[in-house]
């Protein structure tokens, strides 16, 4: 079992950049496929971005594809979210999440996660 920590929220205007980080501990990090998804009020939580254990599968949804990256360190216990080009609609609680098995990016699939941190994108 991991336990996640995020960071790096804050606020930032649209056109800007942030970059959060979940930071893991307990064992087998690098056994674990990871996800960032984010929740905006009176939403429900949606997919942001999904990495395999060796990061060689990632997935992004629709609505972030080109402007967001994911990325892992293995070696840190880290996975890291790179937002560019941030748009008000972005602004939502960003939660990272760890499962055994394969990337997906269904929410449901995910058993531990993060509490949370907040991106606000001003216009």
């Amino acid at each position: 079992q991991v336990q996640l920590v995020e960071s790096g929220g804050g606020l930032v205007q649209a056109g800007g950049s942030l970059s959060l980080s979940c930071a893991a501990s307990g064992r087998a990090f690098s056994s674990y496929a990871m996800g960032w998804f984010r929740q905006a009020p009176g939403k429900e939580r949606e997919s942001v971005a999904a990495i395999s254990w060796r990061g060689g599968t990632i997935y992004y949804s629709d609505s972030v594809k080109g402007r967001f990256t994911i990325s892992r360190d293995n070696a840190k216990n880290t996975v890291y979210l790179r937002m560019n080009s941030l748009k008000p609609e972005d602004t939502a609680v960003y939660y990272c999440a760890a499962r055994g098995g394969i990337a997906t990016m269904s929410p449901s699939d995910y058993g531990t996660w993060g509490q949370g941190t907040q991106v606000t994108v001003s216009s």
